[in-house]
């Protein structure tokens, strides 16, 4: 692999100033020039777990260089003296009493807890560790089933969201019957095998050395013999189908069930943007749905170096936990409110780790994204798990205003990186795009928080955001003075790309080079990114 570090700033950079200001960060950036050399070997569970924290040089593994950040930068360089950032974390909600992140949940001050009164008149009643705009809901329908739920309306948009329910609707119903239909044709070739074995527990080196005469049971053990394959033990493997099951179960249950009504829980009026007077301070929910929230708000700041779970990208992060996705579509009212929110209370970072492809009321969102950008806040966005490009399907929320120009300065798009350097770096799931993704960051097989004390691994762009809302923090934390859209260019300049030709949307026979599918063009790296922040803050160079 010919990879190799770059003396010359200008590598990452437009334009070399004469500033007066005294860099404290005088080191120089890496670059990946020309590296042809994939990697091949799995990596191991310790470097799994951590490897979205890796160093493409040293490891050869497409991480954020973030230990590397902290062992020659955070941790080395004294004159550097961080500030406290608040990230609002937009989602299903957060674990706020998680062992890893209670220390680095963010709290309001000017709020007294339990008092039933609004202490600050910011119009929210206790809000200590933000606010929860889903009330008690947890399910909700998708955006098009509302639009058809609605009625037809000889609109445009109805015929769109009908298209897509009626394709959705049998899709997901074939799909439920199959798992189910799997799961029926297991437990019976267990049931047999158990029979033919004499014991309720057997491993694949059982199924290898029995013999039968009995052709069902032959059969049985062909079919058993391939999926003990894939998993540890029949319990394991009726436990994933079990899940596949609940999955689509849920799908037809809640997602696309045209009568199902969950916003009634919630008792606002969801298409009036006036009606704020709903929700609770209770930003974790049920802990249950609260799992994608509180693996998000792990990685972007769970409490590092603490002896226990993992650590997040950034330290000196407090997490403002702002309930708004519940499982189904967010609805864009919860989203612009809730955007309003963090940046009304302090946060300078915001991750939104959700999207749909329906926003009957997305001009709502887009006025909150202009209203972040004027009060400096950097709004970080997962780009979307379907394989597509986003160049020519839309995902919201999205900064580009009836598909022009870029309403804003301050909205970073976000898709997501595996750990396998070569030709499947892209996610297979990742959305991409070379005008509406702005970088790629680690996505796959992401180990974090998750409700109760535990950690897991989860993928999909919504990992990947998070790990760039880290290294924002950190960038807005050391240099604060550094505007929401310096911050967006940093870390868009300042990462690593690559020759190699990536494949898209899962397809291996579809591939373009990793350097056009996405306006950066870049991996996003941590160590980097404090190289070119320092130098900027301090009028060395200009974006």
């Amino acid at each position: 692999m010919n990879i190799k570090k770059s003396f010359a700033l200008g590598a990452i950079t437009t334009t070399l100033l004469v500033g007066c200001g005294s860099p404290a960060i005088l080191l120089s950036p890496e670059t990946n020039t020309m590296a042809t050399t994939q990697k091949t070997t799995e990596l191991s569970d310790a470097q799994l777990k951590h490897w979205g924290h890796s160093d493409l040089v040293t490891d050869t593994i497409p991480g954020m260089s973030v230990e590397k950040a902290y062992d020659a930068i955070f941790n080395t360089i004294k004159d550097l003296q961080p500030t406290t950032v608040i990230v609002g974390v937009l989602d299903s909600g957060v674990d706020i009493e998680h062992d890893d992140l209670k220390n680095v949940i963010w709290v309001n001050e000017d709020e007294i807890p339990g008092n039933n009164i609004d202490d600050d008149n910011n119009g929210f009643v206790d809000d200590v560790h933000g606010w929860n705009f889903l009330g008690e809901a947890n399910h909700e329908q998708l955006e098009y089933v509302r639009i058809v739920s609605k009625g037809d309306d000889g609109s445009d948009l109805y015929k769109r969201a009908k298209e897509e329910y009626e394709k959705e609707y049998d899709k997901t119903l074939k799909n439920k019957t199959r798992y189910e239909q799997i799961m029926q044709n297991v437990t019976q070739a267990d049931a047999l095998l158990q029979e033919a074995l004499g014991k309720e527990i057997y491993t694949l080196e059982d199924l290898e050395q029995l013999e039968s005469e009995d052709e069902q049971v032959l059969q049985a053990k062909a079919a058993m013999s391939q999926m003990l394959a894939f998993e540890d033990s029949v319990e394991a493997l009726k436990e994933e189908i079990k899940g596949g099951v609940d999955y689509f179960a849920g799908r037809l249950n809640y997602h696309l069930n045209v009568d199902y009504d969950g916003r009634s829980i919630v008792g606002d009026d969801p298409e009036n943007i006036e009606d704020t007077d709903y929700g609770n301070n209770d930003v974790m929910g049920d802990r249950d749905h609260s799992k994608h929230g509180t693996h998000v708000a792990g990685i972007i700041a769970a409490e590092r170096n603490n002896g226990i779970g993992m650590n997040g990208v950034a330290d000196h992060v407090k997490i403002m936990s702002v309930r708004t996705v519940p499982d189904g579509d967010e609805y864009d009212k919860d989203v612009a409110l809730a955007i309003r929110y963090a940046v009304d209370n302090g946060a300078k970072v915001i991750n939104g780790s959700f999207g749909k492809y329906f926003s009957p009321n997305k001009q709502w969102v887009w006025d909150a994204i202009k209203y972040a950008a004027s009060k400096d806040v950097l709004i970080i966005k997962a780009a979307g798990n379907e394989g597509l490009d986003l160049d020519e399907n839309n995902v919201y929320p999205n900064d580009n205003e009836n598909n022009g120009e870029e309403i804003s300065d301050n909205f970073l798009t976000v898709g997501a990186l595996s750990p396998n350097y070569g030709t499947n770096l892209i996610a297979s799931f990742s959305n991409y795009g070379k005008d509406n993704v702005d970088v790629f960051a680690p996505g796959v097989k992401i180990y974090s928080t998750t409700p109760s004390n535990e950690y897991e691994y989860l993928q999909g762009t919504s990992m990947a955001a998070p790990e760039v809302a880290g290294v924002a923090a950190l960038i807005r934390s050391y240099f604060p003075k550094l505007k929401a859209a310096q911050v967006k260019k940093i870390i868009m300049q300042s990462g690593l790309t690559t020759n190699i030709n990536v494949s898209l949307g899962g397809n291996p026979n579809y591939t373009k080079p990793f350097g056009e599918v996405s306006k950066s063009g870049k991996m996003v790296n941590l160590y980097n990114a404090m190289i070119l922040a320092d130098q900027v803050a301090n009028g060395k160079l200009t974006l």
